[in-house]
């Protein structure tokens, strides 16, 4: 592994901080992806030395190529255009050769030959072709070359944590056109990255090379592998049309079970279809049905939280998410008491990771608890699946993981029966916080002191609130009524204490949090905003709420920021002291609209729209910085953010149900409106094919001076369409 740039890193004591390079975002890059592959190139199409970033060809939590450099004629082509295909399927990269001097005089101009480099990714096989055409008058002898170099670095040793020692790096193999680069961990198993080159070229251990001669009008092409293979797993080989055919195919299908959404404004649809299309690119096949990975590079794996929100963010539209979201955590859910892993019985995964170091306990991510939300939001997700899909089938066979997650918030998230659930982590090299908020430093007192564990966070009680009153419906769908009364009279008693509790009348907002010794943390966050979306504030306190949400200390005309600028740790730079989080602005959007003010939510749609036009290709990243909105700058990029990133793809589908009012109710046939209201610059929104059970329908909601007009274009089923002014 290269050696890190000196000075170019920080570290601010906490010990799973990403490390930010400072060359490493003064270079832009493309990524492809698919299940637990993905890779990150720089504009030319090449992984660039020294890899002290992270590019490269990775492949379930360690890096298998760390570079991988095409030269034309010993020299760099020149760059004329990149992009990916709308889908994400594949990389294109259009080249030409540079000026060729000799003896004073040129002798190969530039642009004679024409490069085009196409790449793809499927089953962690990295499939490239190389289109050479010579549109020159002569015949020319073409040389390519690619020198490439495996350090099998773990996702967690580029984000800047240190090994004691590494394992043993094996001796190259070559055998004819492919050469074989292995690793073996020090979990014992030996990883490989097998590179596979057309007849005819030269192979070593660093390099493969060809002359290449092309005639005056002729094109040749070639095709080149890299296959990352773990212990005794191989990838399928595609020809590389194939090889792109199948991740496209399934990214299509995947996105069929979205209705068409189409707007009058061209940016928004920009927005949303490449949010979709994001969403797709994360999506992962597995025996438990569909999950969405957090993000690229340094989330893409399962993690519990990001997963039940962006199924959450999805739902109305396309509940299927949800169903393998809830599955996938169920198989997981925790099963035994284990420090090591922050683990108890009933509680929902955090976070699952692959990779040496989290396979010889390195780093304890392996398959990783630590996560006070997650297991009531797996109950709030579980619950709105039902009342969107009215099926009861997946709740009958997830009713024994629902009654765990139950069972651990009574018994170890609340550990010491204040009717609150709070979290500290069991083993050292876990997480200090434990809510979506888990950088060290997120939690702490007006005075700037951080808040000692156990802690309970304000929005957490509102997830609990959410689940519980949740469950009580499936309860009485299930003819269990006695539960139902006791899981709805513990909500009330909750909403009751915690309006009491966590309330700061001198703020007008809920406290972050209590710390262990039930003192309120005394400080403006946006954490307030997801005890909306749980409707566990009382309804004179959430008007309260809303309105302190939009004052500009907060909101910074690109969104919400995550803690007040007058906060003594607020910095507009910082993961969760002052930047913007799209999903963070989503949930709090879907509070406003919870409390009647869709015009607040409108706002907010406004302005992540609006710094969707200024991110590149209309991407939304994991979050942004939050200086204050100006005519002489756009939204300003947080350094390692994710891109893209799972619920902040998803974020534009939650912010939308909440300017529309829309609610899906399938135990009655029924898609309501309620207030909707849509920002001055969206005139019209046409959904076709939103499916409620077996009927579907097609809508287009107008936006007129009284309020949004709905009408029903087609309907083929029994649903009733229903507006709320």
């Amino acid at each position: 592994m290269a050696a890190h740039p000196a000075g170019e890193f920080i570290r601010i004591g906490d010990e799973y901080y990403i490390l930010a390079s400072a060359v490493g975002q003064r270079q832009k890059r493309l990524i492809l992806n698919h299940g637990d592959s993905f890779a990150i190139f720089d504009l030319a199409g090449d992984i660039p030395a020294p890899a002290y970033d992270a590019f490269g060809l990775f492949y379930r939590g360690t890096r298998f190529l760390a570079r991988f450099e095409l030269t034309l004629n010993r020299g760099l082509p020149m760059l004329l255009a990149s992009a990916a295909s709308d889908d994400g399927s594949e990389l294109v990269f259009h080249l030409s050769n540079a000026d060729e001097w000799e003896n004073g005089r040129i002798v190969l101009v530039r642009d004679t030959v024409s490069l085009q480099r196409s790449k793809t990714l499927v089953d962690g096989a990295l499939h490239e072709q190389l289109r050479l055409h010579n549109y020159g008058p002569d015949e020319l002898q073409i040389e390519l070359g690619l020198g490439f170099e495996a350090d099998f670095a773990d996702v967690f040793e580029l984000r800047g944590l240190r090994r004691q020692r590494r394992g043993e790096r094996l001796a190259p193999q070559v055998e004819g056109q492919s050469v074989r680069l292995r690793y073996r961990g020090l979990d014992g198993v030996v990883r490989e990255a097998e590179l596979c080159f057309p007849p005819g070229w030269r192979v070593s251990s660093e390099e493969a090379s060809a002359i290449i001669p092309l005639q005056p009008r002729q094109e040749v092409s070639f095709e080149i592998r890299i296959c990352c293979s773990e212990g005794s797993t191989r990838p399928p080989k595609h020809r590389y049309g194939n090889a792109v055919a199948a991740v496209r195919n399934q990214r299509r299908d995947w996105l069929a079970h979205f209705p068409r959404l189409y707007s009058n404004n061209e940016g928004f649809n920009d927005w949303l279809n490449r949010s979709l299309g994001d969403l797709a690119m994360l999506a992962r096949e597995g025996d438990a049905g569909s999950y969405v990975y957090a993000g690229i590079p340094w989330f893409a794996t399962i993690f519990g939280r990001d997963g039940i929100i962006t199924a959450l963010q999805t739902l109305p539209f396309a509940p299927e998410i949800a169903a393998g979201v809830l599955r996938t955590l169920a198989s997981m859910q925790g099963q035994v008491e284990d420090a090591e892993r922050d683990e108890q019985p009933g509680k929902i995964l955090h976070e699952m990771r692959y990779g040496e170091m989290a396979a010889t306990g390195e780093i304890p991510f392996g398959r990783y608890y630590g996560s006070a939300d997650a297991t009531p939001l797996f109950l709030v997700l579980l619950a709105e699946y039902a009342d969107r899909t009215a099926e009861l089938e997946l709740v009958r066979e997830l009713w024994p993981a629902a009654l765990a997650a139950m069972n651990w918030i009574d018994r170890y998230g609340d550990r010491d029966g204040d009717g609150y659930v709070e979290y500290a982590r069991l083993t050292p090299k876990g997480l200090v916080n434990q809510g979506w908020k888990d950088s060290r430093d997120a939690v702490f007192h007006a005075d700037g002191k951080l808040a000692e564990p156990p802690i309970a966070l304000a929005e957490v009680q509102a997830y609990v609130y959410a689940a519980r009153r949740g469950l009580a419906r499936l309860a009485r769908r299930l003819d269990r009524g006695v539960d139902a009364a006791t899981w709805e009279a513990k909500a009330a008693m909750l909403r009751e204490q915690f309006n009491r509790d966590f309330w700061l009348p001198e703020h007008e907002i809920f406290a972050l949090a209590l710390d262990r010794d039930k003192r309120p943390c005394r400080v403006v966050s946006s954490n307030a905003g997801h005890c909306l979306w749980g409707r566990i504030a009382e309804p004179d306190k959430a008007a309260r709420v809303i309105a302190r949400l939009m004052r500009e200390d907060m909101f910074c005309g690109w969104g919400i920021r995550t803690l007040s600028a007058r906060e003594r740790r607020y910095n507009p730079m910082s993961y969760h002291n002052g930047s913007v989080w799209p999903h963070d602005n989503a949930l709090i959007a879907a509070g406003f609209a919870r409390y009647g003010a869709v015009d607040r939510a409108a706002q907010i749609l406004t302005a992540l729209f609006e710094a969707s036009l200024f991110t590149e290709e209309r991407r939304l990243p994991e979050l942004y910085c939050g200086f204050p909105r100006s005519l002489q700058h756009s939204p300003v990029p947080y350094p390692v953010a994710c891109k893209p990133q799972a619920w902040a793809a998803g974020s534009v589908l939650m912010v939308l149900q909440a300017v529309l009012g829309l609610v899906v109710n399938a135990w009655e046939n029924r898609v309501t409106f309620y207030r909707t209201a849509l920002p001055p610059w969206l005139e019209r929104l046409d959904i076709h094919g939103l499916r409620v059970r077996d009927a579907r329908v097609d809508l287009s909601i107008a936006r007129g001076h009284w309020g949004a007009a709905v009408e029903v274009i087609d309907k083929q089923g029994d649903v009733e369409v229903v507006v709320r002014k």
